[in-house]
């Protein structure tokens, strides 16, 4: 048998920034036996600032210049919550986030960057963009993009506020693009305007004389409106108002000040300067609480402060890994002294590049520095691309030792004291709802009792799950909403569900802290859906894992299956297909993670209002898209009916990245024994050759539901589901006709066209 390495201290990181990038690659290839770590970040991906200026010129495309958060943490063998930190609980160690339960930690590390510095302006939040946090400014900058593309014709007018080399980079890389755009429509190229506000009297602050007046000429030749000395007092819904009286017609307009610090950090009561960054020592401690470290832009470096510039960040990874390596250790921490010098290499936006090295007086822009800085930059996202298979966590000399082997004899039953503790917790957090439970998770009792009115049936179903994802709490959502979803699928009611949990060996507090994060998020979707988890089973291995047995009520006549289907019916499908696919690439590291987030944002989805409005529609047979993916549950839903299916594959909906994924030949592992349900295609042979033929026997995750509606009702139900959220639903099958009978010939019920 093997020895499982037992949890025993919690790593939160804060933050997806380059350092933590950086710290988390490290720790992938020196893993830290004994230890969890949980990165929690508001994105699954995190920008390379020093592609992002090419990004926006349109020498990089999105995926080029931002670090995959999922496969980082997968390589480093980490949690990935993708959450929003809004505070800190220092007296219990806890991170407080927006959706996800308090987080618990021994060891806490924060790299949440910086936010344009925003002053009182009227306006500026309804008005302006800030350029920070990136993504918000990205999805701002693709719609310009797209309006130019759509409008070329049309005169745009852009303002960027800020002249330091933030903003003048900026203002140079967004008129390189949008040139391109009117160049290839054929437009007059003085349909773009673009002005640069700065207070100072030179732009490119912080830089030499050299580098200040070559900007300036460069910002000039390119007929960039350049306002000095120009304090913005008012944003307009199109124009900024300066306190000179100067008034200017802009729309959109770009925020690049100098950095601030969320609020959060200092309300929580660790030492930040006079603007809200974290304070912190040469070992990267804060100084007030030395088991919290920081890194990037929101630390503060008492001992040699230095600007907020990336460069850092970076520098900081390796430093930073390897004192959060000794302080879990116990051992003493090393000294991080930043360079008083570094190196920028800023783009002109035309594939061009100006050096700037302390006093030195280098100001000419090149091709070659270009290409220098494109090199660096590329080799520095290669290291975040692909990670080598790691060998299993074994302890070290001078570690934690490795715990006793566990014995089954209990039942590998987690202990007791962590039960009471978390479902003490559970209950606090999520009091019950429902009268007719009798006894539940309030009791002791070996078994719960609930309540089933004379008139109805219970209905039951039970699902299991290995963690799909590294974040319990979701997969408790996950699981909740598939487990759930076979109950929607019959027309019931939910009442109650006993949960099984698997949890991967460690201390008591981490046992704790894993089994209320993954009940958690199983009792949130049970309660929305009017259910009650009332009690299960728990049990300790090597993998996380949850099974929910759901039950409900439903009454007799009004119980729908999967035989129902009737002549003159059509089929309507009501989430996207392809989860099977997206996660077998991702374990392949070919799953980008933007397709990851959609994903699973289709199976956080509920089917609950879907079923009821089939109801309401006169649906006489449903089910769900599951394990044997839409024909291995058409394929129920036909065995024994008489009826005949055309089915238009092109109409099915798929999540966005499936057709590459086909295109690579990969396969999730049910492939296989799914794709026996093909047999039941009178026309196979010329079906198989369609390019979505896998598709259709790929295994979901929290699928849709498959519904036969008649088609009288079809296309008032199809606009129902679309008003309840269900934006992807479809009719994916034609008219249903009975068979022809033929006693020469077997006959089967499905055709694709």
């Amino acid at each position: 048998m093997e020895t499982q390495q037992s949890i025993h201290q919690e790593l939160v990181l804060i933050g997806g920034g380059h350092s933590h990038a950086i710290a988390l690659r490290n720790f992938a290839m020196n893993p830290l036996p004994g230890v969890r770590i949980t990165l929690i970040s508001e994105q699954s991906n995190t920008p390379y600032s020093g592609m992002l200026p090419g990004h926006v010129a349109g020498h990089y495309t999105y995926e080029d210049c931002h670090i995959d958060l999922r496969l980082v943490t997968q390589a480093a063998q980490a949690q990935l919550y993708v959450d929003r930190a809004v505070g800190l609980d220092l007296e219990r160690n806890r991170v407080i986030c927006a959706q996800h339960p308090p987080v618990r930690f021994d060891a806490l590390s924060i790299d949440i960057g910086s936010t344009p510095e925003l002053p009182d302006v009227p306006g500026i939040l309804d008005y302006s963009v800030p350029v920070k946090p990136w993504r918000f400014f990205l999805q701002q900058w693709q719609q310009v993009i797209a309006q130019v593309q759509q409008h070329p014709e049309q005169p745009i007018s852009i303002g960027v506020v800020g002249g330091g080399a933030g903003g003048v980079e900026l203002v140079l890389t967004i008129q390189h693009q949008l040139l391109k755009i009117l160049e290839a429509a054929a437009q007059p190229l003085s349909n773009l305007t673009m002005h640069l506000f700065h207070r100072g009297t030179r732009v490119m602050t912080g830089h030499n004389a050299r580098i200040r007046d070559r900007f300036h000429q460069i910002l000039t030749n390119q007929g960039i409106n350049l306002y000095l000395k120009e304090t913005v007092l008012q944003v307009g819904e199109s124009k900024i108002l300066c306190e000179s009286g100067l008034q200017v017609e802009c729309n959109p307009i770009f925020w690049v000040t100098r950095a601030s610090a969320p609020h959060w950090p200092r309300q929580s009561g660790i030492a930040t300067d006079d603007r809200g960054f974290i304070q912190v020592g040469p070992t990267l401690q804060s100084l007030s609480h030395p088991h919290v470290f920081a890194a990037g832009d929101i630390a503060a470096m008492v001992m040699s402060p230095r600007p907020k510039a990336g460069v850092f960040a970076v520098r900081q990874g390796k430093p930073l890994a390897e004192n959060l390596r000794r302080f879990l250790r116990g051992e003493f921490l090393q000294t991080y002294k930043p360079q008083s010098r570094f190196l920028s290499l800023i783009s002109t936006g035309d594939r061009k590049a100006i050096m700037s090295w302390g006093s030195l007086p280098l100001g000419n822009e090149s091709a070659w520095l270009w290409r220098w800085k494109d090199s660096i930059d590329r080799k520095f996202m290669d290291q975040f691309r692909e990670f080598p298979t790691m060998p299993p966590v074994s302890s070290e000399a001078g570690s934690e030792p490795a715990p006793p082997m566990q014995c089954a004899g209990c039942g590998s039953k987690v202990g007791s004291s962590v039960l009471e503790q978390t479902l003490s917790r559970l209950r606090q957090d999520y009091p019950p709802i429902r009268q007719d439970i009798l006894v539940g998770l309030s009791g002791a009792d070996d078994a719960a009792v609930v309540e089933v009115p004379y008139d109805q049936v219970m209905v039951h179903t039970l699902d299991y799950f290995r963690s799909l994802i590294n974040d319990p709490f979701v997969l408790g959502q996950i699981c909740a909403h598939h487990s759930l979803s076979d109950l929607f699928a019959m027309g019931a009611t939910p009442q109650s569900a006993l949960a099984i949990a698997t949890l991967p060996y460690g201390t008591d507090a981490v046992l704790s802290e894993t089994l209320y994060h993954l009940l958690a998020g199983a009792t949130q979707v049970l309660q929305q859906a009017g259910a009650e988890l009332v009690g299960g089973h728990t049990t300790e291995g090597s993998e996380l894992a949850l099974g929910l047995a759901c039950n409900g009520l439903a009454y007799r006549n009004r119980i729908l299956s999967k035989q129902g289907i009737q002549p003159d019916q059509v089929l309507i499908l009501t989430k996207p297909l392809g989860s099977g696919l997206i996660f077998a690439a991702a374990m392949r590291q070919k799953a980008r993670d933007i397709r990851i987030d959609e994903a699973i944002q289709v199976m956080l989805q509920s089917n609950q209002a879907a079923a009821q409005c089939f109801i309401e529609h006169q649906a006489t047979a449903c089910t769900d898209i599951t394990g044997f993916g839409l024909f291995g549950h058409l394929s129920e839903m036909l065995r024994s009916s008489s009826v005949q299916v055309q089915l238009d594959v092109d109409s099915i909906p798929l999540m966005t990245g499936v057709p590459e994924i086909l295109a690579q030949n990969i396969h999730s592992s049910l492939y296989p024994q799914n794709l026996k349900a093909g047999n039941w295609v009178e026309n196979k042979a010329q079906a198989q050759t369609h390019p979505r033929w896998p598709i259709l026997f790929d295994p979901q995750t929290s699928g849709g539901l498959l519904a036969a509606v008649p088609q009288g009702k079809a296309n008032i139900c199809l606009k129902r589901l679309h008003q309840l959220g269900h934006n992807q639903s479809s009719i994916i099958g034609g008219s249903i006709t009975l068979h022809e009978k033929n006693s020469d010939s077997q006959h089967k019920p499905i055709v694709i066209d």
